[in-house]
C-alpha cells in the first residue's frame, strides 16, 4: 500500500512539473552558421532526454560486444553447472531407490561436469559401497582425508568400511581421529566410547564421556547411568586387586544410580570384607527398594559371615518385607527357609510364588523342598516335568544374547548399559524349548521305566514300550491329576497349587510301595528300578537306560500309561526312615536349576 502512494505521489510530481514547464513563456533558440533552431522548453527537455537514451544504447552495444567472450564463457559455465547439480540430484535418488548402477554412472557425470564438489565424490564412493566394491569406495574416502572440508566425512566412510569388514582395530582408529578433528562429532563419540568399554578399557571409557557430556552429546541423566556403569565395570575389574579402590569406584557408581543391582552388590560384598556390616545392609536395602533381585538377597543373606541358616532366613524376611508382595522377595524367602530346614514356610513363599508368577525356578525350587522334607524323588520329577513348561526365569539380556553375569556393554552392538534383568522370549507353556542340561544323567539313571517315561514324555518323547502315536495322542496333565482330568488339558495353576503344594494327599503316602531291599535309600531304590527298565529294554547294562533326545520343542507333559496318581514306583514305601534320605550323600539332582 505505502509503495503504490509512493509511485502515485511521484507520478503527480512528474506530470506536475511538466505541465508547469508547458505554461512556461518563451522558446529555447539554438543558432549554428545562420540556422537557427527554436522549441519550447518542453519540447528541449524531452529532445534532450531522447538523445540521452540514444547514447547510453550505443555505449552498452559497444561494451557487449567487446565482452561477448566472457559473457559466452560464463553461459556455458552456468548450463554446465546446471547439468552438473541435475545429474547430482538425480544420482542421490538413485542411490537412495538402490540403482547402484546408474547411481555411480550420474556420480561420474556430475563428478566431471561439477569438479571438487565434494557431493558428487560422495555419492561415488557410496554407489561403490552399495554395489559391493569395498576396495574403491575405501580409496574414495581415503582421497577425501586430504581436504580439510571432507576429512570428517572420509573418516566416516572408512570407519563403516572398517565395521563392514570387521576390523575393529581400524575402526575405532577412525572413530578416534574423528573424534580428535571435529570433537562434536555423536557417532565418533559414541563408537570411541562402545570400543574401549568392549575393550575393558573402563578408564579411557570414563574419560571419553566426560567429553562427550562436555560437548553436550548426552544429556545430564544419561551420563550419570553412563559413569556408574563404567565405574561398577572398573571397581569389579579392581575387586580382587585393590579393594580400597574398588570400594571407592563402586560408592559413587551406587550414588549416581541406586537402582544399579551390580554396583550395590560390589559395595556391599566389599564393605562386608571390611567388616562394615551396617554400611553393606543400607547398600542393599536402599537398591531393594527401587530394583529387587535375587543378588541383592542373597548378598543381604550372607552380609554377616558366619551366621546360621536361621539368622540368614530372618535376615531375608525383614529385606522382603521392604518390598514386599514381590515374587523375588518369596523365592529369596523359600530358598532361606529351605536352608533352615523350615519347609512349611518354605512352601507357603512357593505357593505365593507360584500362583502370582510362576517361573521355572519356582517348580525347581518345589522340587528340592519335595526330595528334602519327604524324600519324595517321584513327585521331584513330576515337579521338575512342569518346570520344563514353566515360563522361563529371569536373566541378564542384552540384544538377544543371555549372560549369566552382568556386563557393562552388549556383545552385540557395543551399546552401553544395554544389559536388563527381563525374561527372554520363547519358552511359554505351550511351547517351552529346553536345553539339554535339564536332564541330569544320574537324575535319569535313577529314575526307573515310570520316571524316565515321565521325562520322555515332557521332552515330547514317546515313553518306553509305547508306539509315538499313542504317546502323542495322551493327555497333558500331571500324573497326580485324577485319571478322569488327564483328557482334558493342563490344570489350572490354582488348582495344581491347592492340590500339590497345600493339600499334599495323604492317600499317596500309604500306597508308597516297599523297595526291593530292606532298608533301601530311594536312590538305591531308584536305581533297582533303574535295573528293572534295562531288563524290559532288555538290555545288561546297568547305566542309564534312556538317553533323552535334543529338544526343539516340547509337547506338554503327558502322564506315562499305568502310573497311578501322586506316587512313583521308586518311592521308598512307608516303611522307610524319612530322615534317612535327605541326611546321607544324594546324588546330583535339581542343584543345576539354581
Amino acid at each position: 500500500m505505502i509503495r503504490a502512494f509512493v509511485f502515485f505521489a511521484l507520478l503527480f510530481a512528474v506530470a506536475l512539473g511538466l505541465a508547469w514547464m508547458a505554461d512556461l513563456p518563451g522558446v529555447i533558440s539554438i543558432g549554428w552558421e545562420g540556422y537557427v533552431w527554436e522549441q519550447p522548453p518542453l519540447v528541449a527537455l524531452l529532445l534532450l532526454c531522447v538523445l540521452l537514451g540514444l547514447f547510453l544504447g550505443a555505449v552498452w552495444l559497444v561494451l557487449t560486444i567487446l565482452r561477448s567472450p566472457k559473457i559466452a564463457s560464463r553461459f556455458f559455465r552456468r548450463r554446465r553447472r546446471d547439468r552438473g547439480y541435475q545429474a547430482l540430484s538425480s544420482g542421490l535418488i538413485a542411490l537412495g531407490s538402490g540403482n547402484a548402477r546408474l547411481a555411480r554412472k550420474l556420480g561420474l557425470e556430475a563428478d566431471k561436469l561439477l569438479g571438487r564438489e565434494p557431493a558428487a565424490k560422495l555419492l561415488l564412493a557410496q554407489a561403490a559401497q552399495l554395489s559391493g566394491q569395498h576396495a574403491e569406495a575405501r580409496q574414495r574416502f581415503e582421497a577425501m582425508l586430504d581436504s580439510p572440508e571432507t576429512r570428517a566425512l572420509g573418516l566416516h566412510g572408512l570407519f563403516i568400511e572398517a565395521e563392514r569388514q570387521g576390523e575393529p582395530v581400524a575402526a575405532r582408529h577412525y572413530a578416534e581421529e574423528a573424534l580428535k578433528s571435529q570433537p562434536g562429532l555423536d557417532w565418533a563419540g559414541r563408537a570411541v566410547l562402545g570400543y574401549q568399554a568392549v575393550a575393558n578399557d573402563f578408564e579411557a571409557a570414563v574419560a571419553t564421556l566426560e567429553r562427550n557430556y562436555t560437548a553436550k552429546l548426552i544429556d545430564k541423566p544419561t551420563y550419570r547411568r553412563h559413569r556408574a556403569v563404567l565405574l561398577t565395570a572398573r571397581a569389579l575389574e579392581m575387586e580382587d586387586r585393590d579393594p580400597d579402590q574398588a570400594m571407592a569406584l563402586a560408592k559413587e557408581a551406587h550414588g549416581l544410580a541406586t537402582d544399579l543391582v551390580p554396583a550395590a552388590v560390589v559395595l556391599a560384598r566389599l564393605a562386608t570384607r571390611k567388616g562394615d556390616i551396617r554400611k553393606a545392609t543400607k547398600t542393599l536395602e536402599a537398591a531393594w527398594k527401587l530394583a529387587p533381585h535375587p543378588d541383592l538377597a542373597d548378598a543381604y543373606a550372607h552380609a554377616r559371615i558366619g551366621d546360621s541358616a536361621l539368622d540368614r532366613l530372618k535376615r531375608v524376611k525383614t529385606l522382603a518385607q521392604m518390598r514386599a508382595h514381590t515374587a523375588t522377595g518369596a523365592l529369596a524367602v523359600a530358598r532361606a527357609a529351605l536352608e533352615a530346614r523350615k519347609f512349611d514356610e518354605a512352601r507357603e513363599q512357593l505357593k505365593f510364588a507360584l500362583t502370582t508368577e510362576p517361573s521355572r525356578g519356582a517348580f525347581v525350587l518345589m522340587a528340592e523342598l519335595e526330595e528334602a522334607e519327604h524324600g519324595d524323588r517321584g513327585r521331584m520329577r513330576e515337579w521338575l516335568a512342569r518346570a520344563v513348561q514353566a515360563p522361563a526365569d529371569m536373566v541378564w539380556m542384552a540384544d538377544g544374547v543371555v549372560s549369566p553375569d552382568w556386563r557393562p556393554v552388549s556383545p552385540v552392538t557395543g551399546r552401553l548399559d544395554a544389559f536388563v534383568w527381563s525374561r527372554p522370549v520363547g519358552p511359554t507353556p505351550d511351547a517351552p524349548l529346553v536345553e539339554d542340561a535339564l536332564f541330569d544323567a544320574p537324575l535319569l539313571a535313577s529314575a526307573g521305566e515310570a520316571g524316565v517315561s515321565v521325562l520322555a514324555a515332557a521332552a515330547g518323547a514317546p515313553a518306553m514300550g509305547q508306539a509315538p502315536d499313542r504317546a502323542a495322542s495322551q493327555a497333558t496333565t500331571p500324573s497326580s491329576a485324577p485319571a478322569s482330568d488327564m483328557a482334558s488339558g493342563p490344570a489350572p495353576a490354582a488348582e495344581i497349587i491347592e492340590a500339590e503344594v497345600v493339600a499334599r494327599p495323604k492317600a499317596a503316602e500309604a500306597a508308597r510301595p516297599s523297595p526291593a531291599v530292606e532298608g533301601a535309600t530311594p536312590a538305591s531304590a531308584a536305581r533297582a528300578g533303574s535295573a528293572e527298565t534295562a531288563s524290559v529294554t532288555g538290555k545288561e547294562s546297568t547305566g542309564p537306560a534312556y538317553k533323552p533326545p535334543r529338544i526343539g520343542a516340547n509337547l506338554p507333559f503327558t502322564a506315562p500309561a499305568g502310573l497311578a496318581p501322586g506316587r512313583m514306583p521308586d518311592d521308598p514305601g512307608p516303611d522307610a526312615d524319612p530322615d534317612e534320605g535327605p541326611t546321607k550323600a544324594r546324588e546330583p539332582g535339581p542343584a543345576f536349576f539354581g
